[in-house]
């Protein structure tokens, strides 16, 4: 005779509920569309940061243009 488990009928169906919280059955994100979200938010990031470099300069989140030390740009 063998004793099964209760935790595991509920876990599985509190995964479904869950799930079906999360994302219905019926709306599948592709996950190239997951992707190319991700890219185009970081591209936009990337632009506001550059585009407002002085501002954020002004207020300590960014490096007073340090850069890259002369000797180890050429040979």
């Amino acid at each position: 005779m063998q004793i099964r488990s209760k935790s595991l009928p509920r876990s599985c169906s509190l995964r479904r509920g869950i799930q079906s919280l999360v994302a219905p059955a019926e709306s599948r994100t592709h996950p190239l569309l997951v992707f190319c979200a991700v890219v185009l938010l970081a591209l936009f990031a990337i632009l506001e940061i550059d585009l407002h470099t002085a501002q954020l300069q002004a207020i300590g989140l960014l490096g007073h243009g340090t850069g890259i030390d002369p000797v180890f740009l050429s040979p």
